[in-house]
């Protein structure tokens, strides 16, 4: 987890990431891109589900949250260059973990050729700002990106003592 975060920390510099957040209309200040990628190289992620402020949700196998955002389509990315710094993709295909149903969950190919795992035909996601498993930095985002529940839906409710962003 640290080989990676500090290998991405010593390319990005502040002012890249903060632009990057700005690209996807978030302010963030933070430059640690935190643990999420660990895993998502491999062919076969997995997809489980965790407890949470909000309610039960769909995280990686490490128990990073995954997230979804409103502006995507069924089956397409809206999330690109910049966004993509402060939203890294899933990617690969996933696996269905517990409390996950296997039905939904599926791929598609992003322009850049690599692959992007999707549940119930939404995108997945993780938050560059997300820096432990369990975070829920992410959630609320704009209002438009959003933590995922094991039926595929957004969860719209902010944890307690969230910020409303």
């Amino acid at each position: 987890m640290n080989r990676w975060r500090n290998g991405v920390v010593g390319v990005l510099s502040a002012a890249a990431l903060t632009a990057a957040l700005g690209a996807c209309g978030e302010d963030g200040n933070g430059t640690d891109p935190g643990p999420q990628q660990e895993g998502t190289e491999s062919a076969e992620a997995t997809v489980a589900t965790s407890d949470s402020e909000v309610g039960t949700i769909l995280t990686d196998g490490q128990g990073n949250t995954l997230y979804l955002f409103t502006e995507d389509s069924p089956g397409t990315s809206a999330c690109e260059d910049d966004c993509l710094q402060a939203w890294p993709t899933l990617e690969g295909e996933a696996a269905a973990g517990d409390g996950v149903d296997a039905e939904l969950l599926d791929t598609i190919e992003r322009p850049d050729g690599t692959v992007q795992a999707t549940y119930n035909d939404w995108p997945l996601y993780y938050y560059a700002e997300d820096a432990e498993s369990g975070d829920l930095n992410g959630q609320g985002v704009n209002d438009a990106w959003w933590v995922v529940d094991p039926g595929g839906n957004a969860i719209q409710q902010m944890p307690e003592g969230g910020s409303g962003y």
